[in-house]
C-alpha cells in the first residue's frame, strides 16, 4: 500500500501536467483539472504520511531492482511531511492563480508548468538516490524557469536569466560532488553511501565532496554568501509563482542539506557542522539587514526568505536532537507563512495599485480583514507567541543554549527583533497610512476575487492551528529528528537488511 502511495505522489502531478496540457484550448476545464490535480496530490500525500506514521518507513524499488542497483524511493517521516506541505502550498498557489492569471499567462503554460514543478519538488523529497536527486533538481529548474518567464516582461526575463545562471553553477558543483562520492564509495544510493562512508580511507576527499555538496545545496537554499540570485529574481514573476517559489524551492535545498549532513556526512563535524553554523548566523543577519533596506513588499519578503533559511540551517548545524526538531518544525511553519505573505502582498497590490510602499496605503481602512490576515503570518514570522514561529524559534534558541552556543542564540534573537521592524514597516506603510492618491485609491477587499482570498485565509488558519496546537506537530518533528540522527533503520530498510 505504501509503495503505491509513494508512486502516486509522483504519478498524480505527471497526469495533472498532461491533462492541463491537453485541455489547453478549454480554459475553464484546464483550471478545474489543475485544481483537482493539486487536491488529488494533497490527498495522496496525506495518505502516505498516515501510512508512514502508523507503519514506518516506506520504500519503493523501481522495476523490482533491489537497492543499491535500482532507483529507490525512500519515504521516512521527514520526506512524508515535506510532500504534504508541498501539496498544501501547491493547492493554495494554484487556487490563487485562478484569480490572477489571464489569457496571456494561461497560454504560457502556467498550469502544466506548475504541476511539473510540484513533480520535481516531491521527487526530491522522496528519492533515495543522490543522482536522482540531481535529476529532480533539474526538473524543478526547468519548470521554475518557465514559470518565472510567464508574462514575458523584461524584468521577468532578467530575473530568470540570473536565477538559471546561478543554479547551473550549483548543478556543476553538485555533479562534481557526485563523481567524487561515486569514486570513493562505488554507489549513489543514499543508504549504501551511508553504509560505505565509514570504510572510506581518503577522508580528505570525502570532506571535499561534502563541501561541494554544501555549496551546491547552499546555493539552492540561498544561504550566505550564495543568496544574491534570490532577491534579484523572486519579485519579478506572477504573485502565485513567487509564492510557490518562496514556499518550496529554497526549502528543497534545506531538505537536501539536512539529508546530506545527517545521513551521509557525519565523519568530520568539526569542519562541516562548524561551517554550517557560521553560515547559519551570517545568513540570518545578512538577510534581515537586506530586508530592512528595501521598500517594495516582495523584495522585503524575498530578503526575509534568506534570513529565515538561517534558522533552519542553524538547527542542522547544532546537530542535537532538539536542534533537528527545531529545523523540521521551522521548515513546516515557514513554508506556510512565507507563501501566504507573498499571496497577501499580491492582493494588497491589486487593491492599491503597487507593491512599492511609498505609493500605497489605506488598506486597513478599506480592507481591515486583509490587515488581520497579514498580521497572522507577519508576526508569526517575527516569532510572536502563540503563533507557529514563536515555538519554532523557541526550540532553536533552547537547542543553542543547551550546548553553550550563545552567539548563535543571540543572532537568532536579534534577527527576530529586526524582523519585527520589517513587518511593522509594511504594516505602517501599506495598511495604516493613507493612500498617497486619496482614500478612494485603496479599493475594498470585496473587489479581490474569492479565489485569491480563500487560500490566504486557509494558510492563516493553518498558522494559527500550528501555534495553538503545537504539541502534535512537535511530536512529528521529534520523530523525524530521531530518524535523521539514528539512520540505522533507514539504511536497513532501504537495503533490505534484517535488523
Amino acid at each position: 500500500m505504501g509503495g503505491w502511495l509513494a508512486a502516486l505522489v509522483l504519478v498524480v502531478p505527471m497526469l495533472s501536467a498532461g491533462a492541463t496540457t491537453l485541455a489547453h484550448a478549454a480554459p475553464r476545464l484546464q483550471a478545474r483539472l489543475s485544481l483537482a490535480g493539486a487536491f488529488a496530490l494533497l490527498a495522496v500525500s496525506v495518505a502516505l504520511l498516515a501510512v508512514v506514521l502508523s507503519d514506518g518507513m516506506v520504500v519503493l524499488q523501481s522495476g523490482n531492482w533491489a537497492a543499491p542497483f535500482g532507483i529507490a524511493f525512500a519515504v521516512d517521516t521527514l520526506g512524508a511531511v515535506m510532500t504534504v506541505i508541498a501539496a498544501v502550498t501547491g493547492v493554495a498557489c494554484l487556487a490563487f492563480g485562478l484569480g490572477e492569471i489571464g489569457e496571456t499567462e494561461r497560454r504560457a503554460w502556467f498550469h502544466p508548468l506548475s504541476h511539473v514543478l510540484l513533480l520535481g519538488v516531491c521527487g526530491a523529497f522522496l528519492t533515495g538516490d543522490l543522482f536522482n536527486l540531481y535529476v529532480w533538481f533539474e526538473v524543478m529548474l526547468i519548470a521554475s524557469f518557465g514559470l518565472m518567464t510567464v508574462g514575458g516582461t523584461k524584468a521577468q526575463i532578467d530575473g530568470a536569466v540570473k536565477y538559471v545562471a546561478l543554479n547551473l553553477v550549483a548543478t556543476l558543483m553538485f555533479l562534481l560532488a557526485v563523481a567524487l562520492i561515486y569514486g570513493l564509495t562505488g554507489t549513489l544510493n543514499f543508504a549504501d553511501i551511508a553504509r560505505s562512508v565509514p570504510a572510506v580511507a581518503n577522508t580528505g576527499v570525502l570532506t571535499a565532496a561534502a563541501t561541494l555538496l554544501l555549496a551546491a545545496f547552499g546555493m539552492k537554499a540561498a544561504v550566505f554568501p550564495l543568496f544574491f540570485w534570490l532577491p534579484a529574481a523572486y519579485h519579478t514573476p506572477l504573485v502565485s509563482v513567487s509564492a510557490v517559489f518562496a514556499g518550496l524551492l529554497t526549502k528543497v535545498g534545506v531538505y537536501a542539506l539536512i539529508r546530506a549532513f545527517t545521513l551521509l556526512f557525519t565523519h568530520d563535524p568539526d569542519w562541516t557542522h562548524t561551517l554550517l553554523l557560521w553560515i547559519a548566523g551570517l545568513t540570518m543577519v545578512t538577510g534581515v539587514l537586506g530586508a530592512a533596506a528595501q521598500s517594495e513588499m516582495r523584495r522585503i519578503l524575498s530578503w526575509h526568505i534568506i534570513s529565515q533559511i538561517g534558522y533552519m540551517v542553524m538547527g542542522l548545524a547544532l546537530a542535537t536532537p532538539l536542534g533537528i526538531v527545531g529545523s523540521v518544525f521551522y521548515l513546516v511553519h515557514h513554508i506556510i507563512v512565507k507563501a501566504n505573505l507573498f499571496l497577501i502582498a499580491g492582493v494588497a497590490a491589486r487593491l492599491t495599485g503597487s507593491m512599492e510602499l511609498k505609493r500605497i496605503g489605506g488598506l486597513y481602512r478599506s480592507a481591515p480583514w486583509l490587515g488581520v490576515l497579514f498580521f497572522i503570518p507577519a508576526f508569526s514570522l517575527a516569532g510572536f507567541p502563540p503563533l507557529s514561529g514563536f515555538w519554532a524559534k523557541l526550540v532553536l534558541v533552547r537547542a543553542a543554549l543547551e550546548i553553550g552556543s550563545w552567539w548563535i542564540a543571540a543572532a537568532a534573537l536579534v534577527t527576530g527583533l529586526l524582523t519585527i521592524y520589517s513587518m511593522t514597516k509594511i504594516w505602517g506603510e501599506a495598511f495604516w497610512k493613507p493612500h498617497p492618491a486619496g482614500e478612494a485609491a485603496a479599493r475594498p477587499l470585496a473587489e479581490a476575487p474569492p479565489a485569491m482570498l480563500a487560500p490566504i485565509a486557509a494558510l492563516a488558519a493553518g498558522t494559527v492551528v500550528i501555534g495553538l496546537f503545537a504539541q502534535p506537530f512537535y511530536v512529528v518533528a521529534e520523530r523525524a529528528a530521531r530518524e535523521l540522527l539514528d539512520p540505522a533503520a533507514y539504511i536497513a530498510t532501504v537495503l533490505g537488511e534484517v535488523r
